[in-house]
C-alpha cells in the first residue's frame, strides 16, 4: 500500500507531543517526510530527533514533497496556511480552531471542495472512548429526545504560561478558543449537529487581570493579558434544544473538571465519566461503563481517521462544515459578549438560498 507523505507546519509543542508520535505509531500508512518552523533551529532538532528527512523555511516549499500536512502554528496562520496548501492540492489536517473568523473558515472549506481536498479539524474529543459510547447510544436511542445538554470544561488557575495562548494577536481568544471549543464540539456532533438560532454569551478576563495570581502552570503578565480567562454561554437550536455552556482556565473552583450531560425525554447520560440514567420497571436505573484498558491513544485513533480518508479508505469524523459551525458560535459568543445582546445565528447559507 502506497504510504501518506506527510508534512509538520509548526514544530512546537502539540505537534511534538501530540501528533508526530501518533503519525510513527501508523508508520504501516503514513511517512513523516518534512517539517517547517518559522524557527529553523527548532524545525532541524525535530528532524534529527524523529528522523524527517527535509525542513523547510516557508511552508509553501513543503507541498512538492508531500501528499498532506498537519498544520500546528498559532490560530492567526492557520486559515492561511490551510486555504495555500488545499489549492496545491495538499490534504489539511489543521489544529483547532479552524480560523480565527467564519469567513477565514468559510475560505478554508470552500477551497477544500475547490480542489477535492480532505480538510480535518482536529477536535480529539470525538475520538475518546467515552464519547464514542455516548453517540452509540444516542444513536440507539438509549434516552429518547435530547432537549437539554451541560457543558462545563473547567480548570482551577491554570492559564497555561508559555506560548502564546495569551496573545490575542496570535490566538484570537482564550479559555473558550483553546479548551472550551473541544467540548463545544463534543456536544454538536453527539447532539447530531443541531442548527443554533441564538447565542448568549458573557467573557470575563477579571481573575487573570490581577496582580500576583496564584497559577499552576506557569507565569504570565497580567498588565497585557487580553484573552478571556471564563466564558459562559446560553446556546438555542432550531430543534428546540438548548445548551448552557460554561469553560474556565482560571475558575475559583474545588477542582478541575469537564462534563457534558444530556438530558432526553426517555433518559439522561454523562459523558466524563460515562454514565447512563434512566427510569423503567418503576424504579430509577444509574448505569456506568467500563473503558478497556489498551484503547489506543486518542491522537492515533485522530491521525488514522485522517490518513485513511486522504487514502480514500473512510469517512471523515470531524468534517469541516461542523467545525465551521464551532468557529460560528465562538464568534458569536464573543459579539454577545462585547454588544450585551443575544445574536441571532443565520441558517446555513445553503437553506438560505
Amino acid at each position: 500500500m502506497t504510504r501518506l507523505r506527510m508534512g509538520i507546519i509548526g514544530a512546537g509543542g502539540i505537534a511534538q507531543g501530540r501528533h508526530i508520535p501518533s503519525f510513527l505509531e501508523l508508520s504501516g500508512k503514513v511517512e513523516l517526510t518534512a517539517v517547517q518552523d518559522v524557527n529553523r533551529d527548532r524545525a532541524e532538532e525535530v528532524a534529527e530527533t524523529f528522523d524527517i528527512p527535509y525542513v523547510f523555511s516557508y511552508y509553501k516549499d513543503m507541498f512538492q514533497e508531500v501528499d498532506a500536512v498537519t498544520i500546528c502554528t498559532p490560530n492567526k496562520f492557520h486559515a492561511e496556511i490551510a486555504t495555500a496548501a488545499l489549492e496545491a492540492g495538499v490534504h489539511v489536517l489543521c489544529e483547532k480552531p479552524m480560523a480565527m473568523t467564519t469567513a477565514e473558515g468559510e475560505a478554508m472549506v470552500e477551497a477544500a471542495e475547490r480542489n477535492n481536498c480532505i480538510l480535518d479539524i482536529a477536535y480529539h474529543y470525538r475520538f475518546t472512548p467515552e464519547a464514542q459510547l455516548a453517540k452509540k447510544v444516542l444513536m440507539n436511542n438509549e434516552i429518547g429526545e435530547p432537549f437539554v445538554t451541560r457543558v462545563q470544561a473547567m480548570r482551577r488557575r491554570k492559564v497555561p504560561g508559555w506560548g502564546v495562548f495569551t496573545n490575542k494577536d496570535l490566538q484570537g481568544g482564550g479559555s473558550l478558543i483553546d479548551f472550551g471549543c473541544h467540548l463545544l464540539d463534543l456536544a454538536l456532533w453527539l447532539l447530531d449537529d443541531p442548527e443554533p438560532v441564538e447565542v448568549t454569551g458573557r467573557t470575563y478576563d477579571r481573575l487573570s487581570k490581577t496582580p500576583g495570581l496564584v497559577n499552576d502552570w506557569g507565569s504570565f503578565d497580567h498588565e497585557s493579558f487580553n484573552v478571556d480567562d471564563h466564558v459562559t454561554s446560553y446556546i438555542t437550536f432550531e430543534n428546540g434544544e438548548s445548551l448552557q455552556f460554561e469553560c474556565s482556565w482560571a475558575a475559583n473552583i474545588k477542582e478541575d473538571h469537564t462534563t457534558l450531560t444530556i438530558s432526553g425525554t426517555e433518559g439522561g447520560l454523562s459523558v466524563y465519566p460515562f454514565e447512563l440514567y434512566q427510569a423503567k420497571y418503576g424504579a430509577l436505573f444509574d448505569s456506568s461503563a467500563k473503558i478497556r484498558e489498551g484503547e489506543p491513544e486518542v491522537g492515533v485513533v485522530q491521525a488514522e481517521n485522517f490518513i485513511d480518508a486522504c487514502l480514500g479508505q473512510a469517512e471523515l469524523i470531524v468534517k469541516p462544515e461542523q467545525a465551521l459551525k464551532v468557529t460560528r458560535l465562538m464568534e458569536a459568543i464573543y459579539e454577545s459578549s462585547q454588544t450585551g445582546t443575544s445574536v441571532k445565528i443565520n441558517k446555513r447559507a445553503e437553506d438560505a438560498e
